[in-house]
């Protein structure tokens, strides 16, 4: 399945959340559609993938859609989540609190600064960066952000595989190389930037 479905998948729940909050009850899609800014012929056939919703004249039931689209995406559990960096995007990230909201749950911090270590960001001590692979595999962690400059990556990445995680979000400006069954998601804000940069000079927007 493409990746640009996952995201659509993801938009399509967030707008029944939403609508379910508000009462409504049922959702044709074309209304789906029109909110998330794609085609009902999208909608019906990203959900197809995974089975029949809904009934023809009737629309989607909304509790009962989101519900299966948790279920899909892997949000019917929660997701036990290492930082590994404690700088400002790893502060940023602990501070968020829509990641819990979401069933993720960060449940350790890992850094090499030793004045950072010992302190206490939220309910987390954080830990020392050299028992990585022992943090990981005590705390059961399922994914890993990692949030520590490029120079740093290879080494570190090396012992997360090592400490079993098989989910990796990579915000350093470095390409990862791991083994098939390691999935990773790459955040890479200024080749955004320079994407943007991009779509704007080509309409003129200099």
């Amino acid at each position: 399945m493409s990746e640009s479905t996952v995201r659509r998948l993801s938009f399509y729940l967030r707008i029944l959340e939403k609508t379910g909050d508000a009462g409504v009850d049922t959702l044709s899609s074309e209304e789906l559609a029109e909110r998330t800014g794609t085609t009902a012929a999208q909608v019906r056939k990203d959900l197809s993938l995974f089975g029949s919703f809904g009934k023809r004249g009737l629309g989607y039931a909304v509790p009962q859609l989101a519900s299966e689209l948790r279920e899909i995406l892997g949000l019917d559990r929660t997701w036990r989540v290492a930082l590994v960096g404690g700088g400002r995007i790893g502060s940023a990230l602990f501070e968020y609190g829509g990641f819990r909201h979401r069933g993720f749950e960060i449940v350790a911090v890992l850094d090499a600064d030793p004045a950072k270590v010992g302190t206490i960001w939220g309910d987390v001590v954080l830990s020392d960066i050299s028992n990585l692979e022992a943090v990981l595999r005590a705390e059961s962690v399922d994914i890993v952000v990692l949030t520590i400059p490029a120079e740093a990556v290879p080494d570190v990445l090396d012992r997360v595989v090592a400490g079993g995680v098989r989910g990796i979000l990579n915000f350093a400006p470095v390409q990862l190389r791991v083994p098939s069954d390691v999935t990773v998601k790459d955040v890479h804000m200024v080749m955004e930037l320079e994407a943007l940069s991009f779509a704007l000079s080509q309409t003129g927007g200099e």
